[in-house]
């Protein structure tokens, strides 16, 4: 599954007006950077903004970012949500769960999406997916990998009950692989590759290719977006253009990503093509979101009373119209 990576021609000329550096490196300088704070979950997925970051883009469009990193979106989420930052990179599972809640948040805009996958030890024997019956399996409560694991076993005509799920932070997984502790893991990148170049061939990855999509997102409060509607667009436009960038210099892209993040870059590389960058808002989202929100229906994995959430409300495309529309595809639009 990919996204429509076709780009206009003209990318930066629908946003180059919201900062006047694109024409003028002087007229940033002269105005006072706008400030904002960003809770940023620490790894590829989050890529553009550490390029924005890394590479002063933010800066060049009007905006001093103080960067606080974690190691999940539900983090960066609940930060925002309880003042402790005005910008989230988060999945779409934290998403779901505040607007259950309802939570007065503002999805703005996609930046990226990829598959969550398998890890399995060799001497667990596990082949197929139906082979997971009666193994232990290590995921993460609250995020996309519950959400993929709960997909995986239905696609493969077996329940929760079929198997014992270990709720671990993703990078508990490896050392609880190792150990023997569980059979399998389900998460996302790079934690499949550590775990993959760790244990040789003491472990392997199961095909589940197409199984399940995570997005990585950029969300705020309501109440913030109102107040800061030119930050938010620039902070947007930033991140366009970062992805410009990447494109342009994909080498040293994946070099600052790799710094960023701890990673080493003969690590990133191999698994770089599995990050899809893309700024937009389309159905596709949409499409993830409700999926994920009838899981938690289903599942209980929900606030008491809660129904399927009105995305139109929850989804923002005000400012990414207005920085670029034509990313903006959305069919209630």
């Amino acid at each position: 599954m990919h996204w429509n990576t076709v780009r206009p021609i003209a990318t930066i000329a629908g946003y180059a007006a919201l900062c006047c550096l694109a024409i003028s490196p002087g007229c940033a300088a002269a105005a006072e950077l706008l400030k904002a704070r960003l809770a940023q979950n620490l790894a590829p997925i989050s890529g553009l903004a550490i390029i924005a970051k890394s590479k002063g883009i933010f800066e060049k469009h009007g905006l001093d970012i103080t960067v606080s990193n974690f190691t999940s979106g539900k983090q960066c989420l609940d930060t925002v949500i309880g003042g402790g930052a005005d910008i989230a990179t988060t999945a779409e599972a934290p998403v779901t769960a505040s607007a259950m809640a309802n939570q007065p948040i503002a999805f703005v805009a996609g930046m990226e999406y990829s598959d969550l996958k398998t890890v399995v030890a060799a001497k667990a024997g596990v082949k197929t997916k139906a082979d997971l019956r009666g193994k232990r399996i290590g995921f993460t409560a609250g995020t996309g990998s519950e959400v993929y694991t709960a997909t995986l076993l239905k696609s493969a005509g077996l329940t929760p009950k079929d198997v014992t799920l270990v709720n671990l932070r993703p990078q508990e997984m490896l050392s609880a692989l190792a150990a023997g502790s569980i059979d399998a893991i389900d998460t996302w990148e790079p934690h499949i590759a550590n775990a993959k170049k760790t244990l040789g061939e003491a472990a392997a990855e199961l095909d589940t290719k197409g199984t399940y999509s995570e997005t990585f997102n950029i969300v705020v409060m309501r109440t913030y977006l109102d107040a800061n509607p030119a930050l938010v667009e620039k902070f947007i436009a930033a991140l366009i253009d970062a992805e410009v960038w990447m494109e342009a210099h994909q080498d040293e892209a994946i070099t600052v990503v790799a710094d960023a993040v701890g990673m080493k870059r003969d690590d990133l590389a191999p698994i770089w093509a599995d990050y899809v960058y893309r700024v937009r808002l389309d159905d596709r989202l949409i499409e993830i979101l409700k999926t994920h929100s009838a899981w938690r229906l289903e599942s209980g994995n929900h606030p008491p009373g809660a129904a399927m959430p009105d995305f139109s409300k929850v989804v923002v495309a005000e400012p990414l119209k207005k920085v670029d529309p034509a990313r903006v595809t959305l069919s209630w639009k």
